[in-house]
């Protein structure tokens, strides 16, 4: 999921306005997706990669939601 304003990471969502609704959406979204996929009951994961050391190589944020298999507890 990507929003169509630019923020460069979840770090910056908090230095704005609007930004905690932004987030919200965002997983509001997700959850629609999933439902629509059919990843429930079943779950899914959904995840935010926050700066070079958290594993973000794009600088624009967005949501990844994986489903579909067992998550392991390891990433």
């Amino acid at each position: 999921m990507i929003p169509k304003k630019h923020l460069a990471s979840l770090e910056s969502v908090y230095e704005g306005s609007n930004g905690e609704s932004l987030v919200g959406g965002l997983f509001s979204f997700a959850h629609q997706v999933a439902k629509q996929e059919r990843l429930l009951p079943g779950g899914y994961r959904s995840i935010i990669n926050t700066g070079k050391e958290g594993g973000q190589t794009v600088f624009h944020l967005h949501l990844h939601l994986l489903g579909g298999k067992t998550m392991s507890e390891e990433l």
